[in-house]
């Protein structure tokens, strides 16, 4: 038999997340107002910051077996910024604060502007609903 690879790696899942965040963004950009819609990407973007720090502990854990603690330290230091950024975007959503809005977003900006959008590749299934889940998730 052969090595077995996973091909659904930390990092790429990181990847995808991260693009998911980026498109919520722009599309965030273009919108008017706050509507249904609006609240379930700013959902997602609560649900995939977490889903990043869960690679993130994935990485960290699998460098922390193999002795390079302070490859994994440095990478944890690198992305800090997630969970409280998280913790930000469902309390607007909670407290439906929604002039705070562009603050979180010029907040989000800087950690996703490598990333370049030159086409949409999340389709509306993508996030519809994710307001109403996030807000189960919590009560």
């Amino acid at each position: 038999m052969g090595r077995v690879i996973n091909t659904n790696s930390p990092g790429k899942r990181r990847g995808h997340l991260r693009r998911t965040i980026a498109e919520m963004i722009r599309r965030l950009s273009q919108k008017q107002g706050i509507d249904d819609d609006a609240k379930d990407m700013l959902a997602t973007i609560v649900i995939s910051l977490r889903a990043i720090d869960k690679t993130i502990e994935e990485s960290i854990v699998a460098w922390e077996k193999k002795g390079y603690w302070k490859k994994a330290d440095d990478f944890q230091n690198k992305w800090y910024w997630v969970i409280p950024l998280a913790e930000k975007v469902e309390q607007l959503l909670r407290s439906e604060d929604w002039d705070k809005i562009p603050e979180i977003m010029i907040k989000l900006l800087p950690h996703f502007s490598d990333i370049e959008i030159n086409k949409f590749m999340r389709k509306e299934d993508d996030w519809q609903g994710n307001y109403h889940q996030l807000i189960k998730q919590s009560n």
